[in-house]
């Protein structure tokens, strides 16, 4: 059970994010990799900032997509892109594209000594995998000395593979109405701000 009280503290945590685009499901439940988008790039990188993440991991194994990332990188953090907005060179500085997700594990491992707790994120629940509470996260959050890998899905969904990997599966992000189909960017924001946010509720 979370403690009330500890909720209440800002975590101070290390916290590492990762977009998984392989492998992950299409609509036709075929594992697929998908395509980086330019705005998946800047928002999670800017909220990643925002909320002071270690690193923010595109799992991404195809060279020309790695390619994309890297010359967008290149452009907002250095020269001209650099110069005409500062900010998003900043956001971008957490960024990073690698193969697989055990990379990202393998680096967090290598950036702080120890072994990342995996959370991965779903819109949907799952009968065989009991859901984690964002109170009971914030309260893990505070209280562990671990690095936490919190991980999040392009298409429709992350392969089981990755699902198996995993140490926690955070409950889904539910809003007043039956809708649930936010874009990943806008999920990682809210999820960041219920992990991470100051306790503006006091």
């Amino acid at each position: 059970m979370a403690d009330d009280n500890a909720i209440n503290q800002t975590p101070a945590a290390d916290i590492y994010l990762a977009l998984v685009h392989h492998p992950v499901y299409n609509k036709l439940g075929e594992e697929i990799t998908t395509t980086i988008t330019n705005l998946d790039l800047h928002d999670i990188s800017r909220a990643g900032r925002t909320y002071d993440v270690s690193r923010y991991f595109v799992i991404n194994h195809l060279k020309s997509q790695q390619a994309l990332v890297h010359r967008m990188q290149k452009y907002w953090t250095g020269g001209k892109g650099a110069e005409y907005n500062s900010t998003r060179q900043e956001a971008f500085s957490v960024l990073e594209v690698v193969d697989t997700l055990e990379d990202a594990v393998k680096q967090i491992e290598d950036d702080t000594g120890k072994e990342p707790v995996l959370v991965t994120t779903s819109a949907k629940s799952y009968k065989d995998i009991d859901p984690v509470s964002f109170k009971e996260l914030r309260s893990q959050l505070i209280e562990s000395d671990r690095p936490y890998l919190i991980i999040f899905g392009t298409g429709w969904g992350l392969s089981h593979k990755v699902l198996d990997q995993c140490d926690l599966l955070l409950a889904p992000v539910n809003g007043r109405g039956d809708y649930n189909h936010l874009s990943v960017r806008s999920a990682a924001s809210i999820i960041l701000d219920r992990l991470l946010a100051s306790p503006w509720w006091e």
